[in-house]
């Protein structure tokens, strides 16, 4: 048990990421050592591994470089933050030889030119990371979410290194002289949580019934949104979800049950809001961006419970947005004049269901 718990300290140290097997370190593991040919191309030194994003610049660049990003190697468990490169005693840890994995380089780095053409591919990232940057660079005082099938809670930090914290850390950008850390609060239940209820209430388009956001005066449920297990601040696998028993659903309609799974997703962002403004992240003020962000009332009721302006561009797509800015090396004068912004208003009856949210939620996660 100590050994376990000290290799899990150790690896959110280097990593800035949760001992979890939903990354490539533990499945790269086990295909080396139970699958057979696997390990015969491994000892015949004609193995490659990696993240996708290697995959893709395999197919894609003349040549057919190995190579990868600093953000995608950052999510493998065997990226150092601080060095910047794969850490050899995490190799060691899960036994994968550094010869089979791909050639780190910064986001903003010339990778070289797409096969076929004359065109140069400049800058690699993950589609969170690119999303920060929708906008330009955002100022020290904000945060950035964005909902899509998971919601996503980021910020920039100047620090390189955030054991204390329950969120993950990573690389945001970077270039040869430079890097950008931040800090990312998960949700596995956005998009995907209304997608559930739909299938389990029998719903054709739950997202139409937020437009416009529905008036239940009978009360709205609140929905233990458990969908694809609990991100942070828990990283547990949850439970099934399921309509509290502590709200009235008798007689709920399907638009008021969906505004709770909705609203349930507002809760998980609040969480994890609070959890960048523990880890020193000044916020005063919420970006916004994804699907779900073109809904009023899910943007107003974000500024509702956490008490802060949220402001929403017209262009809703941020990750195209984010790596175009980071292509085009970072050009001052990116962020658009069209921003809608939402003023926080009181909203008890929001709070309160929050409360029982959060409660209820901590209860089964065991704090």
């Amino acid at each position: 048990m100590d050994a376990h718990r000290n290799a899990t300290t150790m690896i959110k140290a280097r990593t800035g990421l949760q001992l979890s097997p939903h990354y490539g370190a533990s499945k790269l593991h086990w295909l080396l050592k139970h699958v057979p040919a696997v390990g015969a191309v491994a000892r015949a030194r004609r193995l490659a591994a990696g993240p996708l994003a290697s995959f893709l610049l395999f197919h894609l660049l003349e040549g057919r470089p190995l190579l990868c990003d600093e953000t995608n190697a950052a999510r493998t468990l065997l990226w150092n933050l601080q060095r910047r490169d794969w850490d050899d005693e995490l190799l060691a840890l899960f036994n994968i030889p550094r010869e089979i994995l791909p050639q780190g380089h910064p986001v903003i780095h010339e990778y070289g030119q797409l096969s076929g053409s004359n065109i140069p591919l400049c800058a690699v990232s993950g589609d969170q990371n690119a999303a920060l940057y929708a906008q330009g660079r955002p100022l020290a005082d904000t945060a950035v979410i964005n909902v899509g099938s998971g919601a996503f809670a980021l910020a920039l930090t100047e620090a390189s290194r955030s054991e204390d914290s329950p969120l993950l850390h990573g690389i945001a950008t970077s270039g040869d002289d430079s890097c950008d850390f931040l800090l990312e609060g998960t949700v596995n239940g956005a998009g995907s949580a209304l997608d559930y209820a739909a299938r389990e209430w029998g719903i054709s388009d739950p997202v139409q019934l937020l437009e416009p956001w529905p008036e239940c005066t009978d009360g709205v449920p609140v929905f233990l949104n458990a969908v694809g297990g609990l991100g942070s601040p828990w990283w547990q696998a949850g439970f099934r979800p399921e309509l509290s028993q502590i709200s009235s659903v008798d007689g709920c309609s399907n638009a008021c049950r969906i505004r709770g799974v909705a609203e349930s997703i507002l809760f998980h962002l609040q969480i994890n809001l609070r959890c960048l403004m523990d880890a020193g992240c000044a916020v005063g003020h919420i970006r916004i961006s994804g699907g779900l962000s073109r809904l009023d009332g899910f943007c107003q009721r974000l500024a509702d419970l956490s008490g802060l302006p949220v402001a929403r561009s017209q262009e809703t797509e941020a990750t195209a947005r984010g790596i175009a800015w980071l292509v085009n090396r970072e050009p001052t004068g990116w962020e658009p004049g069209d921003f809608q912004r939402f003023v926080p208003r009181e909203n008890d009856a929001l709070i309160r269901r929050y409360t029982l949210f959060k409660g209820e939620l901590e209860q089964r996660a065991g704090g």
